[in-house]
């Protein structure tokens, strides 16, 4: 540790999520000195269980398909549970517009985040855990200078010529820039917890994950491939906040206001006392600036009902190194056309799935997806966004387009006849666009 200081790197990444170990690979595999610095130690407790098919080819470009299948439940859709619709709807991720993606997994984030570490620092990364950056700087000579502080309470200091800020809902650079803006229409929070002897379907579909609905938000049940099955809500904040109880009690009564749910788990134990968390959207309005790049939830958070979260981080890896390869070795227009194509992608993608995210809890949508039919083929292109292909242009957009117009249809419809809108704060706001 204490010989850090002297080293010389092209490259610092903040945070060892998936977002950055899967840049640090790619660079470090390009040859860049890479040191990438992480604030606590893996293997350690995250939530967001969910992987998308489209997760599969990034596993297979980073080498770690084998490893992430070991630790694994195979993943081929997704099941909604309505209590305005008189059965659940399954929607397979192979009826997807183009087949390219027909399963994904449930997996341990503690181990999933582990083996990409762990890829990282075998490609050539230089990892150091335990050591948070508390502060960086960009002289005015060019680099960046970060500050950190070890588990022991040393004070270190580290320079690179680039930052790559994966620090997470840190957001280390968007809260020292300023540049962070919450989504005041999406003010969610979540609660949840594991439990063992939980429900699961037989066979194929033993790990897919359901999504329940209900007044509130909704629930998402994620079974694990240890028997395990991971239950939360993400609920209004103003619902969170009747909370008179202790969390764990808290998180009982809401899932007593789901039957379905609830007699799903009338057989489990909880492996310990709930979670309670903030789970409010919100990005930073520039994805970089003159030596440093952000990537991840670094770069912006949405709400995690599409199981987003690990795809748009692992992506914005691939995507931004090659705008940090082109920072490095290329003149200064080549450098900034390259970082503006990379906030465009992400921005780009992150919307794409944010139209479909934010109305969620509408009756227009939830009509639409407890459908059975395929009208105009807009199942599948419905199947490829909940896939996550997002970032590739596809036919899907244009199908996609044909689904909003048809969401706004079923809404106004819906309003108008109060069909559909459930009661307390789903109904009041039921209409809304």
């Amino acid at each position: 540790m204490t010989s850090l200081p002297e080293e010389n790197f092209d490259v610092l990444v903040v945070g060892g999520g998936p977002a950055g170990s899967t840049i640090a690979t790619l660079l470090a595999r390009r040859g860049e000195r890479v040191l990438l610095l992480e604030k606590e130690h893996h293997p350690r407790f995250h939530i967001g269980e969910s992987l998308l098919p489209m997760n599969m080819p990034l596993f297979d470009a980073l080498g770690v398909s084998d490893e992430i299948a070991r630790i694994g439940i195979p993943k081929y859709g997704v099941e909604f549970v309505s209590p305005w619709h008189d059965k659940p709807s399954t929607l397979d991720f192979a009826q997807g517009w183009d087949n390219a993606g027909a399963s994904a997994y449930e997996v341990r984030r503690s181990e999933f985040d582990h083996v990409l570490l762990k890829y990282a620092a075998a490609t050539g990364a230089r990892v150091v855990e335990g050591v948070r950056v508390t502060a960086v700087e960009f002289p005015a000579e060019g680099g960046v200078v970060a500050r950190a502080r070890g588990e022991d309470g040393s004070d270190q200091r580290f320079q690179a010529k680039f930052l790559v800020d994966a620090s997470g809902r840190d957001t280390l650079l968007a809260n020292k820039l300023a540049t962070k803006t919450s989504n005041k229409q999406h003010n969610t929070a979540a609660v949840y917890g594991h439990f063992t002897n939980a429900f699961r379907w037989p066979g194929k579909q033993a790990g897919n994950i359901t999504l329940f609905w209900f007044d509130h938000g909704w629930f998402w049940y994620i079974p694990l491939r240890d028997g395990t099955t991971s239950v939360g809500a993400v609920c209004n904040a103003n619902f969170m906040k009747t909370r008179q109880t202790d969390v764990t009690e808290f998180f009982k009564s809401v899932i007593a206001l789901v039957p379905p749910l609830a007699e799903r788990l009338q057989d489990a134990e909880m492996t310990g006392p709930a979670i309670a968390t903030g789970n409010y959207s919100y990005k930073s309005s520039r994805a970089y600036g003159p030596g440093y790049v952000m990537v991840g939830d670094a770069y912006g958070f949405i709400d995690p009902v599409f199981s987003s979260g690990v795809l748009i981080a692992m992506q914005s890896g691939f995507l931004a190194a090659d705008a940090v390869t082109a920072c490095l070795h290329q003149p200064k227009a080549v450098a900034e056309r390259a970082l503006r194509r990379y906030q465009a992608d992400m921005d780009r993608a992150m919307e794409r799935f944010s139209w479909f995210i934010y109305r969620v809890n509408r009756p227009g949508i939830r009509a639409l997806f407890m459908r059975h039919g395929n009208p105009l083929r807009l199942r599948e292109a419905v199947m490829s966004l909940l896939s996550g292909d997002v970032f590739r242009p596809s036919p899907i957009h244009a199908r996609l387009w044909l689904f909003k117009c048809l969401y706004y249809i079923k809404n106004t419809a819906l309003r108008w006849t109060g069909e559909g809108a459930g009661s307390g704060q789903a109904a009041t706001k039921a209409g809304k666009a």
